[in-house]
């Protein structure tokens, strides 16, 4: 199996007028900048100690290698190790593809990258795309779907909501990264970027986190 290639952004970010927002925090996490690059994009679930295997995609012009980045625990591995370890790599994957789509503008209603992204397209085109994961279209129904976390216990590819018109419904979403850091498409005139749980924009509008069901699944089997 050929080594996996590192994913090119497939658009630059055009000029547009800055917003209100507060500026992104672009750091990539130690924890993340020491591991592989990931580009996988499908997964299947087989059974309750799943295995999981990412194919290849096919992106508009570019075409990621298929890389296996979970092993089976068939080699001296205990099941709760392998299941821990599975739930890391899922996390890794998540955020690694994320990460490659930096500088992607908003678009709203969009879900692909040849077109640009809105919050929910951003964060569904990921989960699908990394682990095979097909999560509602829109920010207030993925808010209901999955398991509720602390702020305290947030871990990489949890969901992260907001409330960005008025305090009764979710309108926005991001991706947690760790240390107070998410990664989103924020709105029109800005792109693909990274900021901060502490940022006072963010911080009045957070409305709590998500775990996705199947990340969830997985970290219960081990």
């Amino acid at each position: 199996m050929a080594p996996a290639q590192p994913v090119s952004h497939l658009l630059q970010a055009n000029a547009f007028v800055t917003t209100a927002a507060p500026a992104s925090v672009d750091a990539t996490p130690a924890w993340l900048s020491q591991a592989p690059v990931f580009n996988p994009t499908q997964m299947l679930v087989q059974s309750t100690k799943p295995t999981y295997f990412f194919g290849s995609l096919a992106a508009g012009d570019r075409s990621v290698e298929a890389v296996d980045v979970v092993a089976v625990a068939s080699s001296g591995q205990t099941p709760d190790t392998a299941d821990a370890e599975n739930v890391t790599d899922l996390r890794k994957a998540l955020i690694s593809l994320a990460m490659n789509l930096r500088d992607i503008r908003y678009v709203r209603g969009g879900r692909d990258p040849s077109t640009g992204f809105d919050c929910s397209g951003f964060v569904r085109y990921v989960f699908a795309h990394a682990i095979g994961l097909q999560l509602p279209t829109n920010s207030a129904s993925q808010f209901l779907a999955g398991l509720k976390v602390n702020r305290a216990d947030m871990k990489p590819g949890d969901l992260v909501f907001f409330r960005t018109h008025g305090k009764r419904n979710i309108s926005h979403v991001g991706i947690y990264i760790s240390e107070g850091r998410f990664i989103h498409s924020p709105a029109t005139g800005k792109s693909v970027e990274i900021s901060s749980l502490n940022d006072a924009y963010w911080a009045k509008r957070f409305a709590g986190a998500k775990r996705p069901e199947a990340i969830a699944q997985v970290a219960r089997n081990g």
